[in-house]
């Protein structure tokens, strides 16, 4: 796979609505500009985003679990490979057509079982004969007919090979005296009386050359003294010095091969490489099947994921590996907190209830065209983002792009807003379980640890009797990650307020804050819609009462 160049837009981790909307539509608008740029989620898509992405036909944006770049997004080399079947010289040559000076060795179902390289074939061919001779004598016959272009005339079971090869081109009298054959690969000529000789003496193997021509006699006789006979299609020279390079490869490979996973981060990798002395490494897959190589200009060459934020700015709500990764620009609306880069960025950050209202604003500041769809993503953004356009930090101008986007999308907003938060009723009971932990927000006041969640619904009164068992589970939520106060809002834009759920060691801080009316639990909070606005300011002032 080439290197990644693509422009990752994200939001900010448990991604709401909001969200999910700005990322997809600053997305559109990068691409209008030729930039190859991806829309991104750092969680799964709550109830509200996948009833507004089935709306209006968008597929869920990728799931970025890290900006770091992992193995299978660089730039590797091709997975060349031989099978272990494979000869020697096959190798050789095919190291000479890839310019690849190793690579591994995979069996059928492209899994890597080995290592070979020209290093381990050199020392094989220039160093001790006793170890080419062990190989060659456990050689079949036909690799020995592959290795040297020719043709298996005549195989035995029975052979019995010492593994040292002769040559006897000139086939005087004298000679065929004075050779021991015995054992022995033997080259000969084409004079038939020196074949049968060879043979008598016990020729372990004869490998004729291109020029022979062998008779029935020889064969036959072949048959009697078990000696495979294989007529060669080079002559002399490159004979003998290919029959060196018939072993198969998997006789001599490396099984113990240092490979990396295609699941590895790059940075890692590049650590581990620098340790080590070889030029390349195979990756693999989870399957240890082989995908390709990485080599030290792979690792020095590669660049982690190119960012752009949308609806926050705090590298601690962002992806993992974001202080090593290029941030290129932060859309967004809320406070600016702990963010810094090593360059400098385009940074947009407006007062608007909704950064989907900025990316809107942005279309049309550059008068890039909607989609009706994308109209109506970004309309429900806004939407969510400002409860239906009551939350106090809705301003005059989400209220304008909101009836701005309704317009293009060819919707009326009330039906619109009606349909969008009455959703929820389909759903819930199978639900809860997601409703309590996916959109919760943790806050560090004054020692206390404390979490927010907001969920959007359409009948608060539906709520109120838990017949869903929330305050259970909130319960258990709430224990398993030590926290000393937990506070779940269920906010109905409709009806223009919320009821809460609270608990924890310090929940009658939080009844302080929100009183419930007498004789009654979970009243209703009219006017209470805004989490960062309302409820998380009016816990704090309680809490700093007491700490």
């Amino acid at each position: 796979m080439a290197q990644d160049n693509r422009v990752y837009v994200i939001g900010h981790q448990k991604p709401d609505t909001d969200c999910i909307a700005a990322a997809i539509g600053y997305a559109f608008y990068k691409r209008a500009q030729g930039v190859d740029a991806v829309p991104c989620r750092l969680g799964r898509v709550n109830l509200e985003s996948r009833f507004l992405l089935d709306r209006f036909h968008f597929e869920k944006p990728l799931l970025l679990e890290t900006a770091r770049v992992r193995m299978d997004e660089i730039d590797l080399d091709e997975p060349v490979s031989v099978p272990p079947e494979t000869t020697l010289l096959e190798t050789v040559r095919k190291m000479e057509e890839t310019g690849r000076e190793s690579f591994g060795v995979t069996d059928e179902n492209g899994v890597l079982i080995g290592w070979i390289s020209k290093t381990d074939i050199a020392k094989l061919v220039l160093g001790d004969t006793d170890a080419s001779q062990e190989l060659l004598r456990n050689t079949p016959t036909e690799y020995f007919a592959r290795s040297v272009c020719g043709e298996v005339l005549y195989d035995d079971p029975d052979r019995c090979l010492s593994g040292v090869i002769g040559i006897l081109t000139r086939n005087y009298e004298e000679k065929l005296i004075d050779c021991d054959a015995r054992g022995r690969i033997v080259i000969s000529g084409n004079e038939k009386h020196a074949m049968m000789e060879l043979i008598r003496q016990g020729a372990g193997m004869l490998v004729l050359l291109k020029t022979a021509s062998v008779d029935d006699d020889v064969l036959d006789l072949a048959r009697q003294h078990h000696c495979p006979v294989i007529l060669s299609g080079y002559g002399a020279m490159n004979t003998s010095r290919y029959l060196y390079l018939a072993p198969p490869v998997k006789s001599i490979m490396r099984e113990k091969v240092v490979r990396f996973y295609a699941s590895e981060l790059a940075d890692d990798v590049s650590k581990k490489m620098a340790g080590s002395r070889f030029r390349a490494y195979p990756v693999v897959d989870a399957g240890e099947h082989l995908i390709g190589y990485v080599s030290r200009y792979h690792a020095l060459n590669y660049h982690n994921k190119r960012l752009i934020l949308v609806d926050h700015n705090e590298f601690q709500h962002s992806v993992s590996g974001i202080v090593e990764s290029p941030v290129l620009e932060v859309i967004d609306h809320h406070r600016v907190a702990d963010f810094s880069t090593r360059r400098p960025v385009d940074f947009r950050n407006e007062i608007v209830g909704a950064t989907s209202t900025i990316i809107a604003t942005i279309f049309r500041e550059n008068m890039i065209p909607f989609t009706r769809d994308l109209a109506g993503l970004l309309l429900g953004g806004i939407l969510s983002a400002t409860v239906n356009l009551q939350a106090p930090t809705t301003t005059p101008r989400d209220i304008e792009t909101a009836n701005i986007l309704a317009a293009i999308a060819g919707l009326r907003l009330d039906d619109f807003a009606r349909e969008m938060f009455s959703m929820d009723t389909e759903v819930r009971d199978k639900m809860v379980d997601e409703m309590i932990s996916h959109d919760m927000i943790f806050r560090d006041i004054c020692g206390t640890r404390v979490v927010f969640g907001r969920v959007n619904v359409s009948d608060i009164e539906s709520y109120r009797h838990d017949t869903l068992d929330v305050q259970t589970r909130l319960d258990s939520y709430c224990n398993s990650r030590n926290l000393d106060l937990c506070i779940l809002a269920f906010v109905s834009a409709l009806e223009n307020g919320c009821i809460l759920y609270c608990a924890g060691p310090k929940v009658d801080w939080a009844l302080e804050a929100f009183p419930n009316k007498p004789g009654e639990d979970h009243s209703f909070q009219e006017g209470l819609l805004s989490r960062s606005s309302q409820i998380i300011p009016q816990i704090r002032e309680v809490i700093e009462k007491y700490e």
